[in-house]
């Protein structure tokens, strides 16, 4: 497959000293959902912003479908659907004319009420935008991006204020835009959504790639497909167990890493029956007790905060 987006080496300074892009490579491949990932103040909206074209690098090098913004920004910009994580639209036009004025914008958009009915917003066609809640809102500006019929749908954090049902019609509309050959690059703060829709994704902190491959992939490397956590008395008051603790229940069975996590000790594991076992009767031979006790599969939660020490949400 050819590549729809391509970075080499790109870099964002500013004021000469904050580096907000650290030599970031991505590749993205036409037809696929990628996703970009990281904590806030990673990078992620400098660099989609910049392969977006609407900020330019301090170095490095961004082709678009085979085309650099230097060169041919203007025919670029029709092959492009942007949906940016802070969309504000004029109040006293209704959503038939904000879809209308955007695809004025474009050389051959889409029908506005194929796009009205395909985000479920024909209801709302003669509402004016100040009167929406923030999940039509939400709809309406993915419907802005989608108007002009792109080759390449970008989306930041495109979910947002929607409610579930919302969530995954909108979900449905993006598998359908790539069923038809469409390329999509989003950023999202869902993991779930993250592993449903991403065929590939990049894990970015502190401007750099960290990680990348398909969720599967990303799992897999953790080094355990299970997750076993509990949380014993003895710990300090903070909730913390201290250090010789955590590298006891590393030595256990089948135990691949092991973290603190919200007050609860994470063990990765490749085998949770020759690990949960000796778990207990390593509890048992320490005098505490156990006070909690789950397990369930690795998920790309995991994966994040192994990497980043840090929660998606979390600044």
């Amino acid at each position: 497959m050819s590549a729809a987006i391509q970075c080499r080496d790109l870099r964002k300074t500013y004021d000469g000293k904050v580096e907000a892009v650290r030599g970031l490579n991505l590749e993205v491949l036409t037809g696929e959902c990628f996703g970009l990932l990281g904590p806030n103040g990673a990078g992620k909206t400098t660099t989609i912003e910049i392969l977006e074209g609407l900020l330019a690098p301090t170095s490095g090098e961004v082709s678009i479908l085979g085309h650099s913004w230097r060169d041919d920004e203007r025919e670029m910009r029709e092959w492009l659907g942007i949906s940016l994580q802070e969309t504000r639209l004029s109040e006293k036009l209704t959503v038939r004319e904000t879809i209308e004025l955007f695809a004025s914008f474009y050389r051959e958009p889409r029908s506005s009420d194929e796009v009205l009915e395909q985000l479920q917003l024909t209801e709302k066609a003669d509402s004016w935008v100040g009167k929406l809640s923030g999940g039509q809102r939400q709809r309406l500006a993915v419907a802005t991006a989608l108007v002009c019929n792109p080759k390449i749908l970008f989306l930041d954090e495109p979910t947002t204020g929607l409610d579930p049902q919302s969530r995954r019609q909108l979900w449905d509309i993006i598998r359908a835009f790539q069923r038809d050959g469409g390329t999509v690059m989003l950023t999202t703060h869902y993991m779930d959504e993250a592993e449903r829709l991403c065929d590939r994704l990049a894990i970015v902190d502190h401007g750099q790639v960290i990680a990348e491959g398909s969720p599967a992939d990303l799992i897999e490397r953790l080094g355990g497909h299970h997750v076993v956590e509990f949380a014993v008395s003895g710990t300090s008051a903070d909730g913390k167990s201290d250090g010789a603790a955590l590298q006891a229940w590393k030595g256990l069975p089948s135990v691949e890493s092991v973290r603190e996590d919200d007050g609860m000790v994470a063990l990765n594991v490749k085998q949770p029956h020759l690990t949960i076992p000796a778990l207990l009767d390593a509890i048992h031979q320490q005098g505490t007790q156990l006070q909690h006790l789950t397990t369930r599969q690795a998920s790309l939660e995991d994966v994040f905060v192994r990497l980043t020490g840090r929660h998606l949400r979390e600044d």
